[in-house]
């Protein structure tokens, strides 16, 4: 029988008791009144989203200033507080948690974007607990169904005080604490062991890459150039609905570059105002441009509102595939970096992108190069997919042990 075992058995061997969060504590929102001048160069800090939506447990080094005034009434996030991304562009993605685990005197404020939760009593949970059990499989699922939209979601407040959590006795949350953070340290080590020799591989070939797609790419007048507005147009027709046997729903972040058009939500919009895309159109993520977020569509669908779907008007001038390498390229990232507009969410300026110079060479030079890049691209998707299955299974088997270790029998009234 295991030390955690012999705890439960010992503490709890009738169940656990399950309560609300609304009966634990109180919900509280990021900073408030905040002028886009506030931000970058300021006397206090704040978690960003990212560091929420990306650290189960907040890493305070990776925080951003803001001006706060000596009379301000702004939230101060507390140890052991529980913060939680409001809102994203998938569903599975909405409420993602980062526990402060870490004592300090220092102030820290949250971003806009998420909201907090604190509970009344802080020693019903210890926080290295928290941040293990607010990203476990029951918990993410009761969390995932308090969002609601279309092509964005939002978490509802109000739903999730209804949540419910386990409160195990302390001595158990400090040994499976103790046992998840052995498995996590062992596996970050194997991963980093498996994923050093690759990516070092994976760096130089898409250095090479880059540098014969560049070089490819790089016409002078010997070449016609043309606006992007020329060859094709943005496309503004509407979808109400999609057949999810045939079409596909992209939101901006199917457009990573390790999903490129996949469906990775689990709940897609079959109805609502989305932009219809063909075979052959060029999806390009307008929110955050500089992720870039860009994918040749493979099929027909429908996309949100932040994704731009460029067509174009003659494929006799121009091939689809020529255009994409050419919207990949670092030059055109760049360019609408440049170009964007917005302080925290910037999105790419439709006009300016419409206006960006495309060198057009004749379509047998457009395949040349076609040709050419595909097999680099096909030598650089090789060894992305190649990440040993390792990798992969050691992840499922900590998630499986994890969500293991996190369930808990109720106990009964």
């Amino acid at each position: 029988m295991s030390r955690l075992d012999e705890l439960i058995k010992e503490l709890c061997p009738d169940g656990v008791e399950y309560k609300t969060l609304d009966e634990l504590g109180i919900f509280y929102g990021g900073l408030s009144g905040k002028k886009r001048e506030d931000f970058g160069n300021g006397n206090a800090n704040f978690i960003t989203y990212m560091n929420v939506f990306s650290n189960i447990s907040l890493d305070i080094s990776e925080v951003e200033e803001v001006k706060v005034g000596a009379n301000e009434k702004q939230n101060i996030v507390c140890y052991g507080d529980i913060l939680f991304t409001g809102s994203s562009e998938t569903l599975n993605e909405c409420g993602m948690s980062s526990v402060l685990t870490a004592k300090t005197d220092e102030k820290f404020y949250l971003n806009s974007f998420c909201f907090g939760f604190r509970f009344k009593n802080k020693q019903l949970l210890f926080p290295p607990f928290s941040k293990y059990l607010f990203r476990s499989k029951k918990l993410r699922e009761q969390i995932i169904k308090t969002a609601n939209g279309v092509t964005r979601f939002n978490v509802s407040k109000k739903k999730m005080g209804l949540v419910k959590i386990p409160l195990p006795p302390f001595p158990i949350q400090e040994e499976i604490v103790r046992i998840l953070d052995n498995f996590t340290e062992l596996t970050a080590e194997l991963t980093a062991e498996l994923t050093a020799e690759l990516t070092a591989e994976l760096t130089a070939r898409q250095k090479q890459y880059e540098y014969y797609r560049d070089k490819l790419l790089a016409f002078g007048d010997e070449v016609k150039w043309m606006t992007l507005g020329e060859v094709a147009r943005y496309s503004k027709s509407r979808i109400g609905a999609i057949d999810l046997d045939k079409d596909t729903y992209v939101g901006v972040d199917n457009l990573l570059p390790d999903k490129k058009g996949k469906t990775v939500s689990s709940y897609v919009p079959v109805k609502g105002n989305l932009t219809k895309f063909e075979m052959g159109d060029i999806l390009i993520g307008n929110i955050r441009p500089y992720l870039k977020k860009i994918w040749l569509a493979s099929n027909t669908g429908g996309a949100s509102g932040d994704v731009l779907i460029v067509s174009l008007n003659d494929k006799a001038l121009i091939l689809p595939k020529y255009l994409y390498f050419v919207l990949s390229s670092d030059n055109f990232f760049y360019y609408n970096v440049q170009n964007s507009r917005g302080g925290k969410m910037p999105r790419g300026d439709k006009k300016k992108i419409m206006k960006y110079k495309i060198p057009v060479p004749p379509l047998t030079e457009q395949e040349r190069i076609v040709s050419i890049l595909d097999r680099f691209d096909a030598l650089c998707n090789d060894l992305t997919k190649g990440l040993p299955a390792e990798i992969e299974a050691r992840q499922k088997q900590y998630e499986y042990y994890r969500d293991r270790l996190l369930t808990f029998k109720e106990k009964s009234v």
